[in-house]
């Protein structure tokens, strides 16, 4: 792939993230983590950038070291599946939809517990 292409996904991921912040169940660090990643294979400037920024470099630098989530990070992971879960259950889905977000949210929390702080 080019380094063009490299850099769009780069700023998609980017733009994904900053939607994150605002928008419950959408993975800010996540995408973060996704976009430092393109732009090392495009841009080191942009992914200096990324790295250096006070919101999201400490949570890229953390994972990228040691594949850690910070406790904060883990807490706020696990409520916002809570939240899903629960408004899944006030709107009256269907039972196998709200079994099958469980199952999978299960796996993410089991995963994001298992991670080092």
């Amino acid at each position: 792939m080019s380094r063009f292409a490299y850099a769009v996904l780069g700023w998609l991921a980017v733009t994904l993230g900053l939607i994150g912040i605002v928008l419950p169940g959408l993975p800010t660090t996540v995408f973060m983590i996704l976009a430092a990643f393109l732009f090392g294979r495009s841009s080191p400037r942009l992914r200096q950038w990324l790295l250096d920024h006070p919101a999201f470099g400490p949570a890229i630098r953390d994972w990228e070291d040691r594949g850690a989530i910070s406790p904060r990070g883990k807490k706020a992971a696990l409520l916002a599946m809570a939240a899903v879960l629960a408004i899944s259950l006030v709107l009256g889905l269907a039972g196998w939809i709200i079994a099958l977000q469980a199952v999978c949210m299960a796996g993410a929390a089991t995963f994001i517990l298992s991670r080092p702080d």
